[in-house]
């Protein structure tokens, strides 16, 4: 900075001033300063202004893993979103890893940013506590809805419901979900399950745990559960499946053992990754507002460390969601 200044014939202040955009500096000033820091290729030093400023201008996001296509997509949103607000995002995968999710509270990872976004799926709402410190940190998803702590999540239930409902107004009675045990109703799995539920009891149709098939929220999941269901002797006439990938997995298998889909089956899923869309046939899912989730929290993360935001107890946010009705289940 002190070249700079030199080149520029102008204080160290200036130059910092430039580097800081302050408004109040003539333009021909700021030329002569940008001028003289293209000509001798100077870049700020990063990390000494974090060190001088204590911020680093980085917020960090866990999630736990980048191949799943929800969780790809929501990253790339939060760090379009960050962006825009002048932040980076560093971006950890903790394949649900308890050591890898406790890690990324202390240590370098969180020493080297300014707020955390954070999924975990592994430890518990104490041991988060007992490490989170003093950074803002804001969860995403459904794992920990504890009051302690910020959290932005979607209408799991409300949403599922819906959908379900969708489904047995167009006539479909026997409804398998897949990705669930019968007796779960906490997390994703267990929230969309209670919207299942919520719809079939009000709809007056009888629950059904044969039609619950678990599985990983994989393809190979969705097709196995599938697979699993028809070899059983099952009867079904339509099929949810927790996440998007888990009922493409399911739509792969039904058309292989010679289903139409929808005439025979028709075939739902949750999240409307981009993928849903390209499916053929394209694929009926719930929206659940991916791009609210990403502003939202974004934003709450940064109104914390700006201190815009000082309510003692966690704020919980849940965004809207939309049905996608497409030809999978129209």
């Amino acid at each position: 900075m002190n070249d700079v200044a030199r080149a520029a014939g102008v204080s160290l202040k200036t130059v910092s001033n430039v580097l800081n955009d302050y408004e109040f500096i003539r333009p021909a000033t700021k030329q002569r300063v940008q001028d003289a820091i293209a000509e001798l290729g100077y870049e700020a030093n990063l990390t000494a202004r974090s060190l001088r400023s204590g911020k680093t201008s980085m917020l960090g996001l866990v999630l736990s893993d980048l191949a799943a296509p929800y969780y790809a997509e929501l990253a790339a949103k939060l760090m379009k979103a960050a962006s825009r607000r002048g932040y980076r995002v560093l971006v950890e995968q903790s394949d649900a890893q308890s050591e890898a999710e406790l890690n990324a509270l202390r240590g370098p990872f969180r020493q080297l940013t300014d707020g955390l976004l954070f999924t975990p799926l592994s430890i518990d709402a104490d041991a988060i506590a007992e490490r989170a410190g003093k950074k803002p940190l804001v969860m995403l998803g459904e794992h920990i809805m504890d009051p302690r702590f910020d959290l932005v999540t979607m209408k799991n239930e409300e949403a599922a419901a819906a959908l379900t409902k969708h489904l047995l107004n167009s006539g479909r009675r026997r409804i398998a979900v897949l990705g669930a045990s019968p007796e779960e109703s906490a997390g994703s799995a267990g929230l969309r399950l209670n919207g299942y539920r919520r719809a079939l009891e009000q709809a007056g149709v009888a629950f059904d745990p044969a039609l619950i098939a678990s599985g990983v929220w994989r393809r190979d999941g969705g097709a196995g559960a599938v697979a699993g269901l028809l070899d059983s002797g099952v009867q079904f006439d339509a099929v949810f499946g927790l996440n998007d990938v888990l009922a493409l997995g399911a739509l792969h298998e039904l058309l292989i053992r010679g289903l139409r889909v929808p005439q025979d089956v028709a075939v739902a899923g949750f999240d409307d990754i981009d993928e849903a869309r390209f499916a053929s046939p394209s694929l009926t899912t719930v929206s659940p507002g991916m791009d609210e989730i990403a502003e939202r929290s974004i934003t709450l993360l940064l109104d914390r460390l700006a201190g815009r935001e000082t309510a003692g107890q966690g704020v919980h946010i849940e965004a809207g969601f939309e049905l996608k009705i497409r030809e999978s289940a129209p």
